[in-house]
């Protein structure tokens, strides 16, 4: 009952104190009031006289506050509620429940104040974002604007060198179509220059001409003149000294007619009337018969093979070709011996191994020149037509020895000429073209005609070097390989096939490269030479049986397989040539030594300096020019 009452107190005072919240909103700001009983400090558990005390003190300003609108007995209900409050013994209970419904009071408001932060953070959260999302807008329109720009300029940067390469493409054409015009009007002008020195040279030497008949027949009618003026002044001399002399070779041949008449007579006479003297007189005549008719058909015999020998023709600058009867079956013989004699020698196996003689050519090569061997033996046995050949490639690289071995091999002969010579005999160069052709053709076994530098008077026809005598003679030999041949093979040499004409190149049935030795050719090359040079005994000893002091033998130390390997991987863009060159130098700088001695430092020294003598003279060709 008491807690019922209690409980409905506390409802009084807080209803109390609420209208007085209430109502002095506006006296709180002008003054201060305390409420002891919703204060926690120890002011609150004072004595009831120390309240009593305190209510008499606070009497006075009740009227002030009747004055200010308060209610003084909602107050003294509060106060007499309060004291009935702290007197009950559930004072402690209700002091607890009053607290924490204040601080669940204060933790909703902390609660309500940090949701209204919430809200507020997340409002300054959308209002970031949203800057944030306008920002990226802005930017990525500005990126697309940016890119739409580039894209753009990129555009209008293709088009510009479009447009460019364009005109750049229109004005090159326009440049080089003015070179044509004016390679042509110079063309047209050096045609009609040289027409027109033609047609004074043509003026010059038909008034030459004119001039010379005129100065003959002005020396002639001189001579004439003086010749029947000496007649008319001679004649009466020269009629009467004819006549004497007639007279005299008259008496003269009488004499001499009387004298042979006689003595036939007398001869007559007695051979008729001797027997043995008629005989010997019949048999005399008769072996004086036989002996003009021998004479002549020998002279006529002889004649002939002279004319076969000395018949060779100026051009030809080699030939296999027999000189005498009998010369080519010892020539047969001595290549036999030769043969016999290096194939038994141990230390020179090169030559017996690759079938081409001394001939060091690339794996690939070396087969195809021993198919057209055999292609060319076959031909001619089969009497085909011979296929034409070009060799072409660096100097010294065996485009010569090739075509001998090809004709040893195929049985032919061999005959070899050079294109410089042609160009010195001027109008003379068509007929020993003809007279090569039509010496090649005695042959019975077939000639294989090898032309070095061939580009020399084989160039193309349009070059305004090529004299008319070059000319014709390229025209000469056009005309005599017009059709395939039986009888000759043609093999042209040169180290420039792009200067021959395009009527040679038609003529030609197989094409040939020769490059330069690689570096397993190069070493078989340094054993060829170097067996050739300084270990063949043959060599050393060559004259020592009738020279009174024997050459010094060459002795060669530490010359490993290693070494000359090095020496081969030093050498390259050597030629077969410049390889043979350099063991002559080594050979000639173990000549140089007193004891004749070549040994691996020696032979390293000639190595470099050679290998730097190449470089330099590639060096002086690239720039135009070689050493005096």
């Amino acid at each position: 009952m008491s807690t019922a009452k209690l409980t409905s107190c506390a409802a009084i005072a807080a209803a109390a104190a609420a209208s007085m919240s209430t109502r002095s909103d506006r006296a709180y700001s002008e003054s201060y009031f305390r409420f002891p009983f919703f204060s926690s400090s120890p002011s609150n558990s004072s004595s009831p006289t120390d309240q009593s005390s305190d209510n008499k003190s606070e009497s006075p300003p009740s009227e002030e506050s009747n004055n200010s609108g308060f209610d003084p007995q909602s107050f003294e209900r509060a106060a007499n509620a309060s004291r009935e409050i702290k007197n009950s013994p559930h004072f402690k209970k209700v002091k607890e429940l009053l607290y924490k419904q204040e601080q669940t009071r204060l933790a909703e408001i902390d609660a309500e104040k940090i949701h209204y932060e919430l809200i507020q953070i997340q409002g300054d959260i959308d209002r970031v974002r949203n800057m944030y999302e306008e920002q990226r807008n802005l930017i990525q329109e500005q990126n697309q604007r940016q890119a739409q720009v580039l894209r753009l300029e990129d555009e209008h940067a293709r088009k510009r060198l479009q447009t460019d390469h364009e005109n750049q493409r229109r004005h090159n054409a326009e440049l080089v179509q003015m070179q044509e015009k004016s390679s042509e009007r110079k063309e047209q002008a050096r045609q009609a220059t040289e027409e027109q020195i033609q047609s004074q040279k043509r003026q010059t030497e038909r008034e030459r001409a004119e001039i010379e008949r005129e100065t003959i027949r002005v020396k002639k009618m001189a001579e004439a003149e003086a010749n029947v003026l000496e007649a008319k002044l001679t004649a009466d001399h020269n009629s009467r000294m004819l006549i004497d002399r007639m007279h005299g070779e008259r008496d003269k041949w009488l004499a001499a007619i009387d004298a042979t008449f006689s003595h036939i007579e007398g001869g007559l006479r007695v051979l008729l009337t001797d027997r043995d003297k008629l005989l010997m007189a019949v048999g005399g005549a008769t072996a004086l018969a036989a002996g003009v008719y021998t004479t002549r058909e020998g002279a006529k015999v002889s004649w002939g093979y002279i004319n076969r020998i000395l018949g060779q023709p100026s051009l030809i600058r080699e030939s296999s070709m027999a000189k005498f009867p009998g010369s080519r079956f010892l020539s047969q013989a001595k290549n036999k011996v030769l043969n016999y004699s290096t194939l038994a020698k141990a230390e020179k196996p090169v030559g017996s191994q690759n079938g081409l003689g001394n001939v060091i050519l690339h794996p690939s090569l070396q087969r195809r020149i021993a198919h057209l061997a055999r292609a060319t033996s076959n031909t001619k046995a089969h009497q085909a037509p011979f296929r034409n050949m070009l060799f072409y490639g660096p100097p010294g690289t065996g485009k010569t020895m090739v075509a001998r071995e090809i004709a040893r091999k195929s049985g032919l002969d061999y005959a070899m000429m050079t294109g410089g010579d042609v160009a010195p005999l001027g109008p003379q160069a068509v007929t020993k073209i003809h007279e090569i052709f039509d010496w090649a053709k005695k042959s019975k076994r077939g000639l294989l005609l090898f032309i070095d530098e061939a580009d020399a008077f084989l160039c193309e026809r349009n070059s305004i070097h090529m004299s008319e005598a070059q000319r014709s003679a390229l025209n000469a030999l056009l005309f005599r390989t017009g059709d395939q041949s039986r009888d000759i093979v043609l093999v042209l040499a040169t180290n420039r096939p792009g200067d021959l004409d395009s009527a040679i190149t038609d003529r030609i049935d197989e094409v040939i490269e020769f490059p330069v030795p690689g570096e397993e050719e190069r070493l078989k090359l340094l054993n060829l030479y170097l067996n050739k040079y300084l270990r063949d005994e043959s060599n050393n000893s060559k004259g020592g049986l009738f020279l009174k002091k024997q050459p010094q033998k060459i002795t060669i130390k530490d010359i490993s397989e290693d070494v000359l390997k090095e020496a081969a991987k030093k050498t390259e863009g050597f030629s077969g040539r410049e390889i043979a060159k350099l063991m002559a130098s080594v050979q000639a700088a173990v000549y140089g030594r007193p004891d004749c001695s070549l040994d691996s430092k020696l032979f390293k020294e000639i190595v470099d300096y050679k290998v730097v003598e190449h470089h330099q003279r590639l060096k002086l060709a690239a720039e135009g020019g070689l050493p005096a």
